[in-house]
């Protein structure tokens, strides 16, 4: 049997081998997946320490659902997606807030880079962040999955439990409304 962190082994493989009591198999599911569950999380939640907590919480009920997972065409990274979408839909219940989105989480690096581009990386992402802002809860959604994080039209489907054609039909709105906040019209000389 070969390591199972090898980038050729795919997720249906892995969750095989995990379900067959593997659990080097899980641990590789882990490590595949945890840093961007844990980037979607911090974007949608606006702080690193309960972004990395509920990153563990997905985690926790991905093993505690991984022998009843059947994959039946929603692919292993749209479930982990729909576990972390329904745990931050838990969190902003129970806290009743609204998520908010770390204006600076881009901007926290060390790799020496010139400071004038992280400067105009901060804007830009300072831009967007308020852009998102005016998009409603399940827009702001689709656009992250789908342009933030990577995720297919069906992936994010199967995330967030809607049809292809509803969020095709999110996607297009809240593209036009990023696109209006972040060009607003500009008078026209007549």
């Amino acid at each position: 049997m070969g390591d199972v962190t090898m980038p050729d082994v795919t997720d249906v493989e892995l969750v095989a081998r995990a379900q067959g009591g593997e659990v080097d198999a899980a641990g590789s599911l882990y490590d595949r997946h945890r840093e961007s569950v844990f980037r979607y999380l911090w974007l949608r939640l606006g702080d690193q320490q309960l972004a990395e907590d509920l990153t563990g919480d997905v985690f926790t009920r991905m093993l505690d659902a991984l022998p009843r997972y059947q994959a039946l065409g929603i692919p292993f990274r749209a479930w982990l997606y729909r576990i972390a979408h329904n745990l931050l839909i838990d969190h902003f219940r129970k806290t009743n807030r609204r998520a908010s989105v770390p204006l600076d989480a881009l901007e926290d690096r060390e790799d020496g880079s010139d400071p004038t581009l992280a400067v105009e990386g901060k804007l830009l992402t300072e831009q967007l962040m308020r852009a998102l802002a005016h998009l409603d809860h399940n827009q702001r959604e689709v656009v992250t999955l789908r342009f933030l994080m990577g995720l297919s039209l069906q992936e994010v489907a199967q995330a967030m439990d809607k049809s292809e054609a509803t969020i095709k039909s999110l996607q297009h709105r809240g593209l036009t409304m990023l696109r209006r906040a972040l060009h607003p019209v500009e008078e026209q000389v007549v």
